[in-house]
């Protein structure tokens, strides 16, 4: 079967009113051109950075391969000062490095004390913050927090979904964005919120013979694009150049359906989560019957599934 592509579409100088009543509701991607960042996408030169950003210890991905896996963990942690990473991200191959002289880094900023407090740019790098003009489409209230993220040339990451809306602002440089309606999961191939698929332009289908199936929605993002992610869309992000952008999530939900130590924005809702430890103890119930009992009570539950849960307003 052939892979079904289709283009991000793009919009320029929409404002709050147009996206919240008229394209917000849609609940798809969109590219949105022209909107007021503020002097960071003319001022965040490597140097710049390097020099401004100072020398805060950051912790950071380092992989040997283009293709960074959340699953298999093919990359580690190392720390380096902020200045220092940004002047090695920017380099193809490197003087200085930890596993290889062309090994790939990837910030994505932390809050202090990442097990209690969320990322925010005006917070963690206030000399940068400051930079920066965030598209105030939602009500302040429901901000939950803006990633810092860095990446260098070549660097692919894992495809994956967030619990929560967000905005990736590309500050500098180019990145290719490919995302999956959320519709479309059953042919990923997921573990937890990950796929497993990191090649997807050239997947190995005999391993992942239902991925074709999946519709694929294609962007290229430049300096200045802000790309809108609904939540629970799948997005997988290559950075074609030396780039740096800002995420921005905020809460589409009441505060009260989020896990509260969720720091990440990666948590499933309180009630998501308390669903699949029902299933988990009702397969775990049906385990106890033959293999013939098992199947038929099985499928039941599919259809009832099906029948109570899955929704007809969406594609």
């Amino acid at each position: 079967m052939a892979e079904q592509r289709f283009p991000v579409p793009r919009l320029q100088g929409v404002s709050r009113e147009q996206f919240m009543e008229h394209l917000y509701p849609q609940r798809k991607p969109l590219v949105l051109e022209g909107l007021d960042l503020g002097s960071c996408t003319s001022k965040w030169t490597v140097d710049y950075l390097s020099q401004v950003g100072g020398t805060k210890e950051v912790k950071i991905h380092v992989a040997a391969v283009p293709q960074m896996d959340f699953i298999s963990k093919n990359f580690v942690y190392r720390t380096l000062p902020f200045n220092k990473l940004v002047q090695r991200a920017a380099e193809e191959t490197h003087k200085e490095f930890f596993i290889s002289e062309d090994e790939k880094y990837y910030l994505r900023s932390l809050g202090e004390d990442p097990r209690k407090d969320v990322a925010d740019i005006r917070q963690q790098f206030p000399s940068l913050g400051g930079d920066i003009t965030f598209p105030m489409f939602f009500r302040e209230e429901q901000f939950f927090s803006s990633v810092f993220r860095i990446s260098s040339p070549g660097l692919q990451l894992w495809t994956h979904y967030d619990v929560m809306d967000n905005f990736l602002i590309q500050v500098t440089g180019k990145k290719r964005i490919t995302l999956f309606n959320p519709r479309d999961a059953q042919y990923l191939y997921l573990s937890g919120s990950k796929s497993e698929v990191l090649n997807i332009d050239s997947p190995d289908l005999d391993k992942y013979p239902l991925f074709p199936k999946a519709r694929r929605y294609e962007c290229s993002l430049e300096a200045g694009d802000v790309l809108f992610i609904p939540a629970l869309w799948f997005h997988n992000v290559v950075s074609e150049e030396f780039g740096v952008g800002v995420n921005i999530f905020w809460k589409h939900l009441p505060s009260e359906c989020y896990d509260t130590t969720d720091t990440y924005g990666n948590k499933d809702p309180v009630a998501a989560s308390r669903a699949v430890q029902i299933l988990d103890r009702a397969l775990k119930t049906l385990a106890e019957l033959p293999e013939e009992y098992r199947d038929f009570y099985a499928r039941q539950m599919v259809l009832r599934i099906q029948d109570k849960a899955y929704s007809k307003n969406f594609e």
